[in-house]
């Protein structure tokens, strides 16, 4: 026993043995910093930690977000998956114990005197517990271990990595519906204008001094805007069901925005930063980086697949052929012994899984390096968006307000008898173009604070 005892204490120290390669974090693919220069805004100070918070500053926003963590079913999928993960590494981690196997039996016997003859049934029981021991001489067992605690932590990485997505979708929805109240309003006041309309070519054309065709385009423009202003509440309706699809609950109508110019204002700008390593800190760049441990450590499982296996085993059992003295002193007996495998010739198995596992680190590796680069293009794309929305916006602004004075002299000078309807029909068309393109521009200026919020990895953890 003494001896079997060193055997398993000396064979475990060797079990610290590891062929995994060396890993090292590989370098960013991408440049040092963001562009710069026209359409990109240079942005020179470091990117400090920040919560959605800091981001979307509206109580009623906040309040969504934080009813959404709570009842959004794929933030519940993702927390199972993070659990079966953990339930795999112990599962995994397992075949590193020792291993213990009960097992008992029964044999029954006629019973015969010295004569031959049959007096009763004979009992035979046996108890007997089966220690084993896998002892881990190259690592293997260990190894398989560490590739799947870095497939949790990739679990956990593609958790956080849903949670910023739903929160940046529900700002999105949010705005969505903020931007379609405004041109719900847009709609509603193209429709009187276009009744206002109506009433005054009527009117001229009782008095003899328009065409009929004049009305008969009036009454084109307004149920044209009829329409529109239907189909505006059906897209403001459908907005919040998106909403309430997100938050994974009834949203209260308190919590929903008025008009785009209520709930732009309330998204913060956040400074990107020049230094590109800050993607690093993203959740799929991590869930990548994860993987590529992970891939790392079976390359090293393996490998050690390639070299023998050791493995302890030991009987303690009871036996007897009477219940009676099943557990007597003589009835007690036990075994322990060693034994070594080796695949001689499996046609270039092993070496082959050794090959595929290093295929499969590879592609890692890419993985991760393409998540760093889709990173970087997408942050790059956020500050191309900020360093021109501003401009954009202040265009359609002049442009709005250049169509609606356009809208306002040639009504005036429709009702004096001095342009034909066809310019009012004209300027109508135009005015109601430029209104709505100025809240397109909006929102995009404020999505673009979604849009970064997502890029630089969310909250900063």
């Amino acid at each position: 026993m003494k001896r079997t005892a060193v055997l398993l204490s000396a064979a475990v120290l060797a079990g610290c043995t590891s062929l995994d390669p060396a890993y090292v974090r590989p370098a960013a693919p991408v440049p040092a910093s963001w562009p710069t220069g026209d359409p990109y805004l240079a942005e020179a100070s470091a990117l400090p930690n920040f919560t959605h918070q800091d981001v979307f500053r509206d109580v009623r926003l906040q309040t969504l977000i934080a009813q959404a963590l709570q009842n959004n079913r794929d933030l519940r999928i993702a927390a199972a998956n993070i659990a079966a993960a953990r339930a795999q590494v112990r599962i995994t981690r397992a075949n590193q114990l020792p291993r213990l196997d009960a097992s008992g039996s029964v044999d029954a016997s006629p019973r015969r005197d010295a004569e031959g003859n049959t007096t009763g049934v004979q009992f035979s029981p046996s108890l007997g517990v089966l220690p084993s021991f896998e002892v881990d001489l190259f690592g293997r067992l260990a190894s398989l271990t560490r590739a799947q605690q870095e497939r949790l932590f990739a679990t956990g990485a593609a958790a956080r990595a849903t949670r910023i997505a739903l929160i940046g979708d529900i700002a999105d929805a949010w705005l969505l519906y903020a931007a379609d109240s405004s041109l719900l309003a847009i709609a509603e006041n193209t429709v009187r204008a276009a009744e206002q309309s109506r009433a005054l070519t009527q009117a001229r054309l009782r008095g003899g001094i328009a065409p009929r065709t004049d009305l008969l385009q009036a009454e084109q423009v307004l149920e044209t805007a009829r329409a529109d202003l239907a189909q505006q509440r059906a897209l403001r309706a459908q907005d919040a069901n998106l909403l309430q699809l997100l938050v994974g609950a009834p949203v209260d109508p308190s919590l929903l925005p008025g008009t785009l110019d209520e709930a732009a204002p309330t998204i913060a700008s956040l400074p990107a930063g020049l230094d590109s390593r800050i993607l690093l800190r993203r959740p799929d760049v991590i869930q990548a980086e994860y993987d590529l441990r992970a891939a790392n450590a079976e390359i090293g499982a393996a490998r050690a697949a390639l070299f023998p296996t050791l493995s302890l085993t030991g009987l303690l059992g009871f036996a007897s052929d009477t219940l009676a003295g099943l557990f007597s002193g003589g009835a007690f007996d036990w075994s322990a012994g060693a034994s070594a495998g080796y695949s001689i010739f499996n046609g270039g198995a092993g070496r082959a899984n050794v090959s595929l596992r290093q295929a499969e680190q590879q592609a890692a590796l890419s993985s991760y390096e393409r998540s760093i680069q889709i990173a970087f293009r997408e942050v790059a794309d956020a500050l191309a968006d900020k360093g021109t929305l501003a401009d954009r916006v202040g265009a359609n602004q002049r442009n709005a307000r250049a169509a609606n004075e356009t809208l306002r002299l040639v009504t005036a000078r429709y009702r004096e008898g001095i342009d034909p309807y066809l310019t009012t029909l004209d300027a109508q068309r135009s005015a109601y173009t430029a209104e709505r393109a100025l809240v397109t521009a909006r929102l995009a200026q404020a999505r673009n604070g979604v849009a970064l919020y997502r890029a630089l990895g969310g909250d900063g953890i």
